[in-house]
This record gives C-alpha cells, sequence and structure tokens, in this order.
C-alpha cells in the first residue's frame, strides 16, 4: 500500500507544472464556510507567517523537517520554530523555498534543502481539496488531503502538528481531545486520528465567523507516531529527537493556556536505493446538524449530505482517506478540463484566475438535505453573513453552469421551498434565506434587505438557466461536460426531489458518482416538471417585474455599497430579461399564452430602456436614466447572451421546443437587445479602463471583478484581452491580504476600498466566459463574433471617444455631473 501510495502522491504533485501569476494569498483546506485554511504570505516563504482562516485570523497548522545526521530543523509552513531554542540545542536553518504550484483543487509548496557533500532534498507539500463535478457524494465531504513528498538521498524527519484554533476563535474556550486508531475497511491497516472540539460547544454559532460547534479530525498513517501537548514540549522533542514521543496529555485546557498541539511525525530512511517517500494525512471538520433551516415542514435542523451514505464519522474518514486515487483522478479530470477550456477562451493569465476561484466558490457551500432530496446551502461570506443571498448565487452562478449545473439546482431549491411554503409575505422574490448563517430561518416579517427587481430578475434568469442546462439534444451540447457522464437517473418518485442521488453509479472504475444531468427525452420532462412545480411563483415575481422594473424606484441593487438609487439603468435591464426568461419557462411547459404575452412585454420594454438609458449621444449606457454625464457597466447584458435572447431573429436562433402557436407581435431584429448595444459598450470599456480593470461606474474608482468577467465576456476579444491583461496585473500586484477580493481600487495600489469583501463565492463570476462558451448549444459566443468586426473602423472614430472616455474618467473622482452637453 505505501508503494501504491507513493506513486499517487507523485502524480498528484505533477498535476500542475507551472503556475503564472502570484496571488497574494493561496487556497490550502478549502471545503466549506468553517473548514477554510489560506496561506496568507503567498509571495514570501510559508513559514514567515501561520496559515489563516479567510478572515486573517490565525490557524495553528505547521509543518517542518529534521535532518537526522546533522540535527537542523527546517520550518516549512507556519512558525513552529519559534517556541524552539537554541539554548535546548535546537538549530534552526531555513530551505530554500521554489515556489508555489496551484490549480483548482491543489496547491503544492516546494523545497530544496542544500546539504554538505553536494547532497540536496527537494521537499514537495501538496494540499487537495477535491472538487467533483460528477461526485457530489466525495464534494459533500468536509475533508482535504495534505501530502508531503521527500526526494533525495538523506534521512529525513517529518513533522506536522494542528492545534485548538481550528475548533473556535475564543482563545479562552477549553476544549477537549482524544486519540484513536481506526480499521480501514481492509481490516489489515490502520488509520490514527486526533480528534478536537470544544467541551462546551454552542450549537449554530459563530464568533468572528468561525464555528463554535463540530470536531476537528486530524489523520494519518498507521506507521507514524503521535503526541500531544505543550506546543514548546512535543516541537523541542521533536527537533531534538527526529520524532514525537506516542504521548498522550490528558489535561484538557484552553486553546491559549499552555498551547495544546496534536502532533504525528514520520521518519524517511533514504540513503538506501529507495529515495523517494511521501506520507498522507487528512483534515476534517464534521458538524452534525450543519445549519437550522425554515423549511416548508417547519424549523429543521439539517444534517450533513454525507451523513446519508456513512452513518459514522469513522467509516466517512475512512472512506475518505482510501479514497485518495479516486477523489485525487477526478479532482485531475476536472482541473486539467479546466484549464484546456480557460485557456482556450482566454490566456495562461485566465487559466490561473478560474483555478485560484474555484475552491473559493466552493467553500461558501455546505451540502444538506437527503440522497433523495439533496441541498446546498451558501454563505454569502465577508460582505455580509446572510445565507442563501439570491443576489450572490447570482454572479456564482456561471462557475455553476460550467461545473455541475445540479449543483445550481441544489442552490435554489431551498429559496424555492421556502416560497412555495407561504413564509415569506412579499409578492417579491427574496433578498435571502437568513440574516446570518448558519440560521437558514428566513424572514417571515418580509423585512429582509430591499432588493425586489434585482431579486425577481436574478432567480427568473438562473431558473431558465437551469432549464436550458437540462435541455440538450446531445452529449456534446451540454452545458457541462460532466453533465454527461453516467446513465439517466431513473424517474424520481413522489417521494423524491426531481434531481435525486439515491442510486449513485459507478464510472471509469471509480463508484459514488451521480449518473447523467438531463439529456433528450428525460431532460426535457425534467425540465418541465421543474418549471410546472413552481410554476406560480416563476409567474409572481414576473408580475412584479412586469409593474416595476422598467423604471425601477429607489432600491438597492445587488451592489448594495454603493447605495440606493432610483432609475438604474442596468437594474432596469435585468428586470427586462427576466421578463423574457419567463416567457421562456412558459414556453417550456406549453403555456403559449403566458409565452406570448412576457415576450411581447419584455420586448416592448427594451425598446424603451434603450430610449431612457442610453446617452445623449448614444455611445454608452448612463449610470441611471435622469442621470445625464454618467456611465456604468452594464454587466446584466451578460444574461441576454448567456440565454440565448441575442440569437433572437439570427440563423443561429436556438428552439428547442416547435409549437404550432401564435407568435409574438412585435418585430423581429437581430438580438433581443441589439446588436449596437453591445457594441457600444464594448468599446466604452476600452477607452475607460484604468490600470487594474474598468471601473464599476462613473461615481467611483472601484471595480468588481465578477462584473467585469461578466462584461468582458460580452465584448469585443481585444477588449476582453487588454482588461482580463489588467486584471492579471492587479492579481501579481495588489496589497490586498486576503483571498481573492471581487472588490478591489483600479488605481493606486489596487487595494481594499471598503468595505473589505474577500473568500465570498461571488468570484464564480470568473467563469463567465466559460459558461457562454457552451451555452445555446455552443452557438452563444458564434453569435457574438460581430464585436470583434468593430476594431477595423474603430480608427475613424478616436477623436471621439477618447474626448468622451477623458469625461468619463472625470467622473470617477465621485463628483457628480447632471449635464454634459458633449455626452
Amino acid at each position: 500500500m505505501q508503494l501504491l501510495l507513493s506513486l499517487l502522491v507523485a502524480a498528484l504533485l505533477q498535476v500542475t507544472t507551472a503556475s503564472v501569476l502570484t496571488p497574494p494569498v493561496l487556497p490550502l483546506i478549502v471545503r466549506n464556510p468553517y473548514l477554510s485554511t489560506w496561506l496568507g504570505n503567498a509571495r514570501d516563504v510559508p513559514w514567515s507567517k501561520w496559515p489563516m482562516f479567510y478572515t486573517g485570523e490565525e490557524i495553528g497548522l505547521s509543518l517542518m523537517v529534521q535532518v537526522p545526521h546533522t540535527g537542523t530543523i527546517y520550518p516549512l509552513v507556519g512558525k513552529p520554530h519559534e517556541v524552539l531554542s537554541p539554548d535546548l540545542g535546537s538549530h534552526i536553518e531555513y530551505a530554500t523555498y521554489l515556489g508555489s504550484y496551484y490549480d483548482a483543487s491543489t496547491t503544492n509548496l516546494t523545497y530544496r534543502i542544500d546539504l554538505p557533500a553536494t547532497q540536496s532534498l527537494e521537499i514537495t507539500v501538496s494540499f487537495l481539496s477535491p472538487i467533483t463535478p460528477t461526485s457530489t457524494l466525495r464534494q459533500s465531504i468536509p475533508a482535504s488531503y495534505i501530502s508531503v513528498e521527500v526526494y533525495g538521498h538523506v534521512d529525513v524527519n517529518i513533522y506536522m502538528d494542528v492545534d485548538g484554533r481550528w475548533v473556535t476563535s475564543d482563545l479562552a474556550s477549553r476544549i477537549t481531545w482524544q486519540f484513536d486508531d481506526l480499521k480501514l475497511e481492509d481490516n489489515k491497516t490502520n488509520l490514527r486520528r486526533w480528534q478536537v472540539q470544544r467541551e462546551t460547544e454552542l450549537l449554530f454559532s459563530e464568533i468572528r465567523d468561525r464555528a463554535e460547534w463540530g470536531t476537528l479530525h486530524f489523520a494519518g498513517p498507521a506507521d507514524v507516531r503521535y503526541e500531544s501537548g505543550d506546543a514548546t514540549i512535543v516541537r523541542g522533542r521533536f527537533a531534538k529527537e527526529g520524532a514525537v514521543g506516542n504521548v498522550i496529555d490528558r489535561t484538557f485546557r484552553a486553546v491559549g493556556d499552555r498551547q495544546p498541539v496534536f502532533a504525528f511525525s514520520k521518519s524517511f530512511r533514504l540513503r538506501s536505493d529507495a529515495c523517494t517517500g511521501s506520507v498522507l494525512f487528512t483534515v476534517a471538520q464534521t458538524q452534525d446538524p450543519v445549519v437550522r433551516y425554515a423549511s416548508s415542514r417547519g424549523l429543521t435542523f439539517m444534517r450533513p449530505l454525507w451523513r446519508s451514505w456513512f452513518p459514522t464519522t469513522e467509516k466517512l474518514l475512512a472512506f475518505h482517506y482510501k479514497d485518495f486515487a479516486n477523489a485525487n483522478a477526478l479532482a485531475s479530470n476536472y482541473s486539467q478540463q479546466l484549464a484546456k477550456d480557460a485557456y482556450v477562451s482566454g490566456a495562461d493569465d485566465y487559466v490561473d484566475i478560474v483555478a485560484l476561484s474555484a475552491r473559493q466558490v466552493m467553500g461558501a457551500t455546505s451540502f444538506s438535505g437527503t440522497p433523495e432530496k439533496p441541498i446546498l446551502f451558501l454563505k454569502e461570506i465577508s460582505s455580509d453573513g446572510n445565507s442563501q443571498t439570491i443576489d450572490v448565487i447570482f454572479p456564482a452562478f456561471p462557475f455553476f453552469l460550467y461545473t455541475s449545473p445540479r449543483w445550481l439546482a441544489y442552490l435554489l431549491e431551498p429559496l424555492i421551498e421556502y416560497m412555495l411554503s407561504g413564509q415569506y409575505p412579499n409578492t417579491y422574490a427574496i433578498h435571502d434565506l437568513g440574516t446570518h448563517f448558519p440560521n437558514v430561518t428566513g424572514h417571515p416579517d418580509g423585512n429582509d434587505e430591499y432588493m425586489p427587481v434585482e431579486e425577481c430578475g436574478n432567480i427568473l434568469i438562473m431558473g431558465l438557466a437551469v432549464v436550458n442546462s437540462l435541455r440538450y439534444p446531445a452529449d456534446s451540447y451540454a452545458s457541462s461536460v460532466w453533465s454527461t457522464v453516467g446513465s439517466p437517473s431513473q424517474a424520481p418518485s413522489d417521494t423524491q426531489g426531481l434531481f435525486p442521488l439515491d442510486t449513485l453509479q459507478e464510472w471509469d472504475g471509480i463508484s459514488g458518482q451521480d449518473g447523467k444531468w438531463g439529456g433528450g427525452t428525460e431532460g426535457e420532462a425534467l425540465a418541465r416538471e421543474w418549471v410546472e412545480r413552481s410554476y406560480p411563483l416563476w409567474t409572481q415575481w414576473t408580475g412584479y417585474l412586469v409593474d416595476f422594473s422598467l423604471e425601477p424606484a429607489n432600491q438597492l441593487s445587488t451592489d448594495d455599497f454603493a447605495g440606493w438609487l432610483a432609475l438604474q439603468t442596468n437594474l432596469a435591464l435585468k428586470g427586462i430579461i427576466g421578463i423574457n426568461a419567463m416567457s421562456k419557462l412558459a414556453e417550456v411547459v406549453g403555456y403559449y399564452t403566458d409565452y406570448s404575452f412576457y415576450k411581447n412585454i419584455s420586448y416592448t420594454y427594451i425598446a424603451k430602456w434603450e430610449e431612457l438609458g442610453m446617452s445623449r449621444d448614444n455611445t454608452h449606457a448612463k449610470l441611471a436614466y435622469d442621470w445625464y454625464g454618467s456611465w456604468t457597466t452594464i454587466y446584466n447584458l451578460y444574461a441576454d447572451a448567456l440565454l440565448c435572447f441575442h440569437l433572437d431573429g439570427t440563423d443561429n436562433e436556438v428552439s428547442m421546443l416547435a409549437h404550432k402557436t401564435q407568435k409574438p407581435m412585435h418585430d423581429r431584429t437581430v438580438g433581443f437587445v441589439p446588436r449596437h448595444i453591445y457594441e457600444k459598450q464594448s468599446i466604452w470599456y476600452h477607452y475607460v479602463r484604468q490600470k487594474y480593470g474598468v471601473p464599476l461606474d462613473s461615481r467611483h474608482f472601484y471595480t468588481k471583478t465578477d462584473w467585469e468577467f461578466f462584461a468582458m465576456a460580452v465584448a469585443s476579444k481585444d477588449v476582453r484581452s487588454e482588461i482580463l491583461e489588467s486584471v492579471a496585473k492587479w492579481v501579481n500586484e495588489t496589497d490586498t491580504d486576503r483571498p481573492f477580493t471581487d472588490l478591489h481600487e483600479t488605481e493606486g495600489a489596487g487595494g481594499f476600498p471598503g468595505p473589505n469583501f474577500f473568500a465570498r463565492p461571488v468570484i464564480g463570476g470568473h467563469f463567465a466566459f466559460l459558461a457562454l462558451e457552451r451555452a445555446c448549444e455552443g452557438r452563444a459566443m458564434n453569435g457574438l463574433e460581430f464585436l470583434d468586426d468593430l476594431s477595423d473602423d474603430e480608427d475613424e472614430d478616436s477623436e471621439y471617444w477618447i474626448a468622451a472616455a477623458k469625461a468619463a474618467k472625470s467622473l470617477a473622482s465621485g463628483r457628480r455631473q447632471d449635464s454634459y452637453e458633449e455626452l
């Protein structure tokens, strides 16, 4: 088994050969809102700071090695050497850090230790938080792998420890711990495990965003040594002896009292011909229950989804550890396909950006429910603690469309269930399902954050996106390549949800996979049933948009940090696209009168929208209808293309459901939103781009990266390329010190503008190119080729455009102009 493990670890380390971008923070162990550990000094050596929780709070995770024939200690991750004293015989030196490499699931840190007699030792520490689009079972497991591979002809000892800061943010909290050996399924090998938890758990409670209930599990193979105790003593013993002492400190105490750590050590004898060795650890954080949810049955303590497949935590950990090869294979398949697609769609920079984004998106989620009715809960993170925020799911949804549309349906499920149950009193869509995660208790008083047009438009657009993901005639046309893996699931029974996971499948020798998502007649039937089930809600939300979206009253959009504003041009566009989305939902279920009704209204509204929303000289969209001289990023244009509305009236138009009914009364034009809107906005973004990207609008220099990628996806290739270069430059140079922020300045040091957003799932919007590439049976991007003809004619108007851009840039200082004659 050890030889096999060494080969698997070696394969893992070869997944990524190079990373172009050097972000300030890298993901290490990122699985859900509470198992979220990051390397906060990613441009420096990894032993200069402790790893951190996404808030910046230190997490006790340390690795170091000792070379026996010199007795020298080399720290690798964290700062365990701080407590080692030369007076007690500890000799500390530092390895040559060779850098980091990452893909969508893995972060590798590589070191070289130069020794006398021209000998050297190379060490790679690999953190794997696998993203497995075809296996929700594996994705639901709240655990990550840490492997250490050593190469050289020198004996070496490896040390790793964790501390109580994994289970509480309060250093005064008392914790308890225990050590045991778990039998793996073959009954021949053991798994050694530390368990750590608060002595008094606080169910569904957080302190500084850290969960105050649940158990940390730190496990390694049977041949590792173990020890718990005061950090100074445990680490000192390893520094002196090259191993920990198989000793358990049973004096339970507070996290900050003689800092208790929980350690493993492993010795490699490499002076023989066998010059490589590896060891695999796993870190898990289990909670049961995971959230409190106001379901249609009433307030419910929701269990983790993994509990349905693994009746005990021990069985979960044993499966997870033995499943390393399968999890790694599925994760590698995803990372490699993502890298290939991103390179074709963007460039090397884009490959790294989406790789950095993937774990962060999934790190905001927690799988719950049962295999019959799975649910995916989401925490907003940093901008707020809200649960299941619709306008946070919306910017993230390109990631889910590309990766697993099934998971998008699971995200929408608790929202639809809650509003179908009648617990929400307003006629528009709810903003979120709870003020602070993990308390998903809804808003029965209707006093959630006021974004009525925003949320109605969002959920209608995403609803149609789910439907479109189910409806494809052949596998090559699926919105996600992983949707086609497996065979169609059996038709759900009355006791199941529409998308159950109770019959898992085996493919390519790997069991526990979901099966095919949609496609063919099965996909058509599921789409119809899913829309029909909630049709009263879809029409209710659309009715609100018919009444209030064309000229939105004073309210918030998703960019609520920018404040309230009436007559927002971009917000109105979202609402109008939402009405058109409803026409398509009606078509799916055969309600053709509704189809024509909503289609005609949307076309009437979009013509009026252009009249109200474009500048006087017709060169760009205004921030608000009555704010002359302003401009804005029309990122909601992305939904028009993603839902294939831009193909209306073209040879590429997709009509997957033919019918003989009355047609909408509008005149057929090329595209729902006219092509010239796309053209004008694309050119405008070129001229208002700053050092680190395109500002959100004319009020400030800050940008939102999720919306930048929405806007880039529907701009010309040249404009996309230059904005992408600006974003990549920002990644390399920003002074932000938290996981990938979606809100930053486009000038200066590219820092936080206040508020400070970080680790948010909204950067799933970075997948906008990839989702669009596969939309409309692969025709969506082809329908935007007209944008690439613009560059040939651009020089004719360059002086005019430059003058317009200068005027636009002058507004970025925050000075409002109520009129500007040239614009």
